[in-house]
C-alpha cells in the first residue's frame, strides 16, 4: 500500500537553516544598523520611565488619561498603577511600558507610510497583503528563532520581534482608513484643484485618523502580548516575571506578573479605544483637539481649509 511516508522528503528545514545562517554572517552590518536606533530609543525610554518618581508618574498618567479619554478611565488607570506598585513589580512594569512605547514609535514610523503607499497603489497592496497575512497568522514563538539568529538575545532583540509582529495591524488600518474616505469627498477635492499631495495630507489622512487610531489600538495590544513572549529570549519586564514563576513552579510569582500584565494592557487598551472613537461621550473636545493636532502634524501645520471647503461641496453633490 502506498503511504505518505514513501514520498521523498524535501529538506526544507535544512534550506531555511542555511539561508538564515548565510544572512546572519554576510549581512551583519545591516542588522547592526537596524539594532542601533532601537537600542538607543529603548534605553532612553527605559531611563525616563524609571527616573520619574512613582507619585509624579501616577498623577501625570492620571491627567494624561483624563485628557485623552474620560475621568472614569483616568481613575481606573491611576488605581491600576497603584495596584501594580503594591504587587511589587513596578520596575518590571516600567520596563514593559518602555518596550511598548518604543514599539509604538517604530510601528508608526514604519506602518503608516507603508499603509499610505498601499492605499495609493493597488499593485503595492496586492504584494503587501499576502505578506501581512503570513505575518499575522504566524505563531508568535516563530518570530523568536530568526530574531535570535540575526540579533542575538536580550531586551533589544525582543523589541525587534515586538515591532515586527505589531506593525501589520497599523498597515492594514491605515490602508483601510484612506480607502474608506468617501469618493464624493475625493472628487470634490479634485474639483477644487487639489493635487495628489494635497488630497492625501489635507483630505484623506485627516478623515482617516480615527481608523488609523483604531489600528494603533490593535498594535498596542499585539505589542503587549509579544512583550510577554519575548521574555523567552531574555527580554526583561513583566514577561520575565511570569517566566521565572513558571520555571521555578512559583505560582504566586507567575500570578503577580500576570495580574500586572492584565492591568497594564487594560489601561492602554481603554485609552487607545477612546482615541479611536472621539464621538463616544466623555471628554469629546479633548480628544477632538488631539485629532486636530495629529491632523496638523500630517499637513505640516496648515489649517484645515481644504476639508472645510470640500465638505459643503460634497453635501451639494
Amino acid at each position: 500500500m502506498f503511504k505518505a511516508d514513501d514520498l521523498a522528503v524535501f529538506p526544507i528545514d535544512a534550506w531555511i537553516q542555511q539561508g538564515v545562517s548565510w544572512v546572519a554572517l554576510n549581512l551583519r552590518p545591516i542588522f547592526l544598523a537596524i539594532k542601533w536606533p532601537v537600542e538607543n530609543l529603548l534605553s532612553l525610554n527605559d531611563w525616563i520611565l524609571h527616573a520619574i518618581p512613582f507619585p509624579v508618574f501616577v498623577v501625570g498618567f492620571f491627567l494624561l488619561a483624563w485628557r485623552l479619554s474620560t475621568l472614569g478611565i483616568a481613575i481606573f488607570s491611576a488605581v491600576s498603577l497603584i495596584v501594580i506598585a503594591v504587587l511589587g513589580v513596578w520596575n518590571e512594569a516600567m520596563t514593559t511600558l518602555s518596550l511598548i512605547s518604543t514599539a509604538i514609535v517604530f510601528c508608526a514610523v514604519i506602518g503608516i507610510p507603508i499603509g499610505i503607499w498601499c492605499a495609493r497603489s493597488d499593485r503595492v497592496w496586492n504584494v503587501v497583503r499576502p505578506i501581512l497575512d503570513i505575518m499575522q497568522t504566524t505563531p508568535s514563538f516563530v518570530y523568536l528563532v530568526p530574531v535570535v539568529m540575526l540579533f542575538g538575545v536580550g531586551t533589544v532583540p525582543g523589541e525587534v520581534a515586538v515591532v515586527t509582529a505589531a506593525v501589520p495591524p497599523l498597515i492594514r488600518f491605515t490602508n483601510l482608513g484612506i480607502r474608506m474616505v468617501e469618493h464624493e469627498i475625493v472628487e470634490a477635492g479634485l474639483a477644487f484643484g487639489a493635487d495628489k499631495r494635497q488630497l492625501l495630507f489635507e483630505i484623506q489622512l485627516p478623515l482617516a485618523i480615527p481608523t488609523i487610531l483604531g489600528g494603533l489600538n490593535q498594535t498596542v495590544l499585539t505589542a503587549m502580548v509579544l512583550s510577554v513572549v519575548v521574555a523567552m529570549i531574555g527580554a526583561e519586564g513583566l514577561g520575565l516575571v511570569v517566566l521565572q514563576g513558571l520555571g521555578r513552579l512559583d505560582v504566586g510569582r507567575a500570578a503577580v506578573g500576570g495580574i500586572a500584565i492584565v492591568l497594564l494592557a487594560m489601561v492602554l487598551d481603554r485609552i487607545t479605544q477612546k482615541l479611536a472613537a472621539p464621538k463616544a461621550g466623555g471628554r469629546t473636545a479633548a480628544r477632538a483637539s488631539l485629532l486636530g493636532i495629529v491632523a496638523r502634524l500630517f499637513k505640516g501645520g496648515r489649517p484645515d481649509e481644504t476639508v472645510q471647503a470640500v465638505m459643503p461641496a460634497k453635501q451639494a453633490l
